[in-house]
C-alpha cells in the first residue's frame, strides 16, 4: 500500500471534497481522485462516498480516516525530532488575518521574521473573513474578538487586548462644541468600520468601568480602515479605530482623540491553530516570533523594520 494514498485521503476527508484538497496541496482533483480510488481498491472496501456536489466517509471510512490520522500524525512527529536534531528551521508557514491586521500591525514585523529566517517561506492570507483553517491549509490565524470565543478543537493563545480610541481632525475637535461626557457624541456624524445602517450606537468604557451608548448618525461606512482614517482627518466625523492603527496620524498631527477619557472597546487578539502535534521548527519559530514582537506593535510601541 502506498501511504501516499492514505495522506491523499486524509486531505480529502479534512478539507471537504477533492476540489478543496486539490487547490490546498496543489495536486491536480484527477490525480487525488484516482488515488483515493486505487486505495479502496487496496482495501477492498468503499471509503467515500460521492455525489456532484458532497464528499462524505462511509462508516468504515470515518474508522479507516481517524486511524489513518493517528498514524500520519506519528510520522510528521517523528520528521520533527529528527529536523529539530539538525536544527533546519525551513518550510512555509500559513497565517491568516484581517485586512487591517496585515495593513497597520503585521507589515513592521513580518520582513525582520523572514531576514532572520531565509529558509522559510511565509503565505499571509489577509481577509475578513474567518476563514476555515483546516479547510483552507492555514497553519495559524490571528482574530480579534469581544466575546469568548466558542469552545472547539481549535488551540487558542491569547495575545493582547487592544483598545479602540475615538479619533477626528484637530480641526473637527475645535470648530465644534466638544464635552467631555460621551452624550456629545449624538450631535455629530460617525464614521463606522463594517457595513452599518444609517444609525449606530457607541458602546463607550471609561477607566472606571462606567459605561455610555450613544445613539449617532451615520455618515460613512467602510470595510476599509485607511479610507475612515482620512475621512476623519478631512473633518467629515469621529471614527473608532483600534489605537494602533492611528499612530501615524497622531504622531503627523492630522488626528487627535475625542473624548480621550472614554474607550470605544477592548477586544482580545488571541492566535488560533488546528494544533500543536507534530510541528515543524519553522511554524514554532514562528509562533514564538508573533507571542514576542505583535504585543509591544499593538500596545503601540512598534519596533522598526531592520
Amino acid at each position: 500500500m502506498d501511504l501516499n494514498d492514505a495522506f491523499y485521503f486524509v486531505q480529502v476527508v479534512e478539507k471537504g471534497g477533492f476540489s478543496a484538497a486539490s487547490r490546498v496541496l496543489n495536486v491536480p482533483k484527477s490525480r487525488l481522485s484516482r488515488r483515493v480510488r486505487q486505495l479502496e481498491d487496496d482495501l477492498g472496501v468503499r471509503l467515500l462516498q460521492r455525489t456532484s456536489r458532497v464528499v462524505t466517509t462511509t462508516e468504515l471510512g470515518e474508522e479507516y480516516y481517524r486511524l489513518a490520522q493517528e498514524a500520519l500524525g506519528r510520522f510528521e512527529t517523528a520528521e520533527t525530532v529528527i529536523r529539530r536534531r539538525t536544527n533546519s528551521i525551513e518550510g512555509v508557514v500559513t497565517l491568516s488575518c484581517s485586512v487591517g491586521m496585515a495593513q497597520f500591525a503585521l507589515d513592521r514585523i513580518l520582513p525582520r521574521f523572514l531576514q532572520d529566517n531565509p529558509r522559510v517561506t511565509l503565505v499571509q492570507q489577509a481577509s475578513n473573513q474567518m476563514d476555515d483553517l483546516v479547510k483552507g491549509g492555514i497553519d495559524v490565524a490571528i482574530r480579534g474578538h469581544v466575546e469568548k470565543l466558542p469552545d472547539s478543537s481549535l488551540i487558542q493563545v491569547r495575545l493582547a487586548h487592544v483598545e479602540w480610541h475615538l479619533f477626528c481632525s484637530p480641526q473637527y475637535l475645535e470648530n465644534l462644541d466638544w464635552t467631555d461626557e460621551p452624550a456629545a457624541l449624538a450631535h455629530h456624524s460617525a464614521l463606522v468600520l463594517g457595513r452599518q445602517r444609517e444609525t449606530h450606537q457607541w458602546l463607550l468604557a471609561d477607566r472606571e468601568g462606567q459605561t455610555a451608548s450613544v445613539p449617532c448618525r451615520v455618515r460613512m461606512a467602510s470595510d476599509d480602515m485607511t479610507t475612515l482614517k482620512r475621512a476623519a482627518a478631512l473633518s467629515l466625523g469621529v471614527v473608532a479605530l483600534p489605537s494602533y492603527v492611528c499612530r501615524p496620524e497622531l504622531e503627523a498631527g492630522s488626528l487627535v482623540r475625542a473624548l480621550p477619557n472614554w474607550t470605544a472597546g477592548r477586544p482580545q487578539i488571541s492566535l488560533l491553530m488546528a494544533s500543536r502535534r507534530g510541528l515543524l521548527p519553522a511554524f514554532e519559530a514562528f509562533l514564538d516570533f508573533l507571542k514576542r514582537e505583535l504585543p509591544p506593535v499593538l500596545a503601540g510601541d512598534a519596533p522598526e523594520i531592520r
